[in-house]
């Protein structure tokens, strides 16, 4: 008889890994083998039960289901990851998959949908739902924030001054200014306020 692919389901919500295991075990060749509720429960269950598929929320309580991927292929290299969340924003969706993720996938998707991709990825491919390539097809090309515009433009979404941002930065306030406008250009924003906005609903930043 063939090997049940097995699943290791990881999401905050109580609710939703009852509905996932519901779906997963009405397959004749799956099963759930565990489930977690946050990331610390992830490795946990993972080393515990080296599941060939992990199901990945992107919110959990004690971290992000991105740096659990990275915390998960650190630890275990050949664990094969599929983010499944309600976020389609497109630099969340390429942080997960440049942190190893095998595919990204929406709540909002048929059931049958999801289970067709853990079968791909249980293959050995990679996939990338239409749904989700459309995002990041929206963006291509376009130049990424540095790491310390990022930290410019989350200092501005919390109200800072110019200034207080060149003091938290240990920077001048003429470098801030060089970095917002910077910034401005990237995201094809028209001010701070704007960036900010555009930031947030792309995911660049979280609120």
């Amino acid at each position: 008889m063939k090997s049940r692919i097995r699943v290791l389901s990881v999401d905050d919500h109580p609710v939703m890994r009852e509905g996932i295991v519901a779906i997963i075990d009405s397959q004749p060749d799956m099963e759930v083998v565990a489930q977690a509720s946050n990331a610390r429960e992830a490795l946990e269950c993972f080393g515990e039960h080296r599941p060939d598929i992990t199901l990945m929320g992107l919110r959990l309580a004690d971290a992000n289901g991105i740096d659990a991927t990275i915390a998960l292929r650190t630890q275990f290299p050949d664990a094969r990851i599929i983010i499944l969340t309600m976020f389609d924003r497109e630099a969340e969706i390429r942080r997960a998959l440049a942190a190893g993720a095998h595919s990204y996938l929406l709540k909002t998707m048929p059931s049958q949908k999801i289970i067709e991709v853990i079968r791909r990825v249980y293959a050995g491919r990679k996939f990338i739902p239409p749904e989700v390539a459309v995002q990041l097809a929206e963006h291509f090309g376009e130049e990424p924030l540095t790491d310390r515009q990022l930290e410019v433009l989350r200092l501005v979404m919390e109200g800072n001054r110019n200034r207080d941002i060149a003091e938290a930065l240990f920077i001048s306030e003429e470098t801030v200014k060089a970095h917002l406008k910077s910034i401005l250009q990237k995201l094809g924003a028209s001010d701070r306020t704007h960036a900010v906005a555009i930031g947030v609903r792309r995911g660049i930043i979280q609120v």
